[in-house]
């Protein structure tokens, strides 16, 4: 569970031998030496386990939910803000 966190790191990239890469390197010599490159969010103290729709989220959990589908290139379906399956929010139906 991130709330709590006042800072989430966020892996955007890998430094190899300082070239930056934007996908994880293939090879076994430049994974070897990769280094995450990371982008900082803000966090969040509010807690989120009772939210049942994405407008009910604090802003910076849509920011990082928000952001998270940047960096992916894809809409995320739903998230998970606790242990129960009723613990959840749908954000874009999967039909």
């Amino acid at each position: 569970m991130l709330t709590g966190w006042e800072r989430i790191p966020v892996c955007v990239g890998y430094d190899v031998g300082g070239t930056r890469h934007d996908y994880l390197p293939v090879s076994q010599s430049d994974f070897s030496r990769a280094v995450p490159i990371y982008e900082e969010l803000d966090g969040w103290t509010e807690d989120i386990s009772g939210c049942r729709d994405f407008d009910d989220l604090p802003k910076n959990t849509q920011a990082y939910v928000n952001r998270l589908e940047e960096l992916c290139g894809a809409r995320i379906s739903g998230i998970g803000v606790g242990p129960s399956r009723e613990q959840s929010i749908v954000i874009n139906d999967l039909l």
